[in-house]
């Protein structure tokens, strides 16, 4: 098969077929539109070539004799109906979508309501006066008041507390909100670029930093701090499993004192039970309690902003939930069909 014949017969097939002959082929080709593709395809080794004409031919027996334009644009056209055909899988008219309506349903400033906290959150209070503690739960559903109560615990008993998280900016952003909430002169940012109110009971910092504090300590040079360390809470926890700075983590949970509670933020750990484990393992001394909580308090829906300004759900269901399947909206459909068929117009 020439290089005319192929491509028309490529132009014919839905662009995720392309993708699939490009997967190893080509250097990141999902960022690439159908005629993109075609032209990287038939740019390839004469051999790639070949191996694509011959899984094109285990799909479907092809002709090697010129194929005519008016037999491509209609097996073309089956794969890309004009915008005002309905898509074929379209499930519109046996199961109902959800409007634009529905999907921003609920939107805006919330109707003021006295704060009462979950179970789990009260659940996670108690456990960590006398336990680490884990915490796996989304994101929006009140770690961050998990994390509060435990300061006001910990400095209430003249304990040091320590704040950790992977970033400089959420470092800072910590610093900002903690200042509001217990004082100024209760709280202390350091990091690789700021160092202010050091001696202060609440002291926020990078892991890093932490760890390398603890290290010092290792080497005969400890911190006054660390006499008085009665909290750590290490935010963003499922860095330990980061490929570069995960050792950072490990180190640090490693080396903290073992009368000092650790308390874990996470909404990603894809393995908590395990890591209670091996937290318990290393600190003989304490026990660490899991508390996992799954519910969203913040759901999360999907919207698809066409080329042309036009919104429109991106599924057919109103909130995205975690590890279940979904139908992309007949409307969105539709749209992904009307702009790939113009792409080749």
């Amino acid at each position: 098969m020439n290089d005319e014949n192929l491509k028309l017969k490529l132009l014919s097939l839905p662009v995720k077929y392309l993708h699939q002959f490009a997967k190893g082929r080509i250097h990141r080709h999902f960022r690439l539109g159908k005629r993109q593709l075609i032209d990287c395809l038939l740019a390839l080794s004469p051999d790639q070539k070949k191996a694509i004409v011959a899984e094109l031919q285990q799909r479907a027996p092809l002709s090697t004799k010129p194929e005519a334009e008016s037999t491509i644009a209609q097996h073309h056209s089956s794969f890309y109906p004009q915008p005002s055909s309905p898509h074929p899988d379209s499930p519109g008219a046996t199961s109902p979508s959800i409007n634009l309506e529905d999907l921003l349903e609920g939107i805006g400033v919330p109707e003021h309501a006295p704060f009462i906290p979950d179970a789990w959150q009260r659940h996670a209070i108690e456990a960590i006066a006398h336990s680490d503690v884990i915490v796996s739960a989304p994101t929006g559903s009140g770690k961050t008041f998990v994390a509060t109560e435990a300061i006001k615990q910990a400095i209430a008993s003249n304990h040091t507390v320590i704040y950790t998280s992977p970033l400089k900016a959420l470092s800072n952003t910590k610093y900002m909100e903690f200042s509001q909430q217990f004082g100024t002169d209760q709280v202390g940012i350091l990091t690789g670029d700021r160092r202010d109110n050091a001696q202060a009971p609440l002291l926020i910092m990078t892991t890093e930093i932490l760890r390398n504090i603890l290290y010092d300590a290792t080497s005969g040079d400890p911190d006054l701090r660390l006499h008085t360390l009665g909290l750590v809470i290490l935010d963003e926890s499922q860095y330990l499993a980061d490929p570069e700075r995960g050792v950072v983590w490990e180190e640090t949970l490693i080396l903290c004192p073992p009368d000092t509670r650790l308390l874990l933020l996470s909404a990603s750990i894809g393995n908590p039970q395990e890591l209670a484990e091996w937290l318990t393992s290393i600190r003989p001394s304490t026990s660490c309690h899991l508390i996992r909580h799954t519910k969203r308090s913040v759901p999360l829906r999907g919207i698809y902003l066409h080329p042309a300004g036009q919104l429109v759900p991106l599924f057919e269901n109103r909130d995205i939930q975690q590890r279940k399947g979904f139908r992309f909206h007949p409307e969105t459909k539709r749209l992904f069909k009307e702009y790939e068929f113009k792409s080749l117009h």
